[in-house]
């Protein structure tokens, strides 16, 4: 089970587990404030963009062609946005911590 901890734009911290998903199916599950995923987890909104840690990103990878170009439409995306519809909640270290984007 992994253990991942969601910090909202208001710095809200609230921490949940899971097995197996995406991170956002799991974030909406919790009802994590600032992950909608208006398009259901298919790559195509920008709802559920987070920030990793930056070690986190060395784990996991950086985002695909796809997710990379739905980055592009966000303001405030850096070296560290993820859309987290597209990592599976095993992908990411026991004890994550994802920034909510603005």
């Amino acid at each position: 089970m992994t253990e991942i901890t969601f910090i909202t734009t208001d710095g809200a911290s609230i921490t949940v587990k899971g097995t197996s998903g995406s991170v956002m199916e799991l974030a909406k599950a919790n009802k994590v404030d600032g992950i909608d995923g208006d398009c259901g987890g298919v790559c195509s909104c920008g709802t559920c963009h987070v920030y990793l840690a930056p070690e986190d990103v060395a784990k996991i990878g950086a985002a695909g062609t796809i997710e990379k170009m739905m980055l592009e439409f966000a303001d405030e995306a850096t070296e560290y946005s993820r859309l987290c519809c597209q990592i599976e909640v095993a992908e990411l270290p026991d004890g994550a911590v994802l920034q909510v984007a603005n």
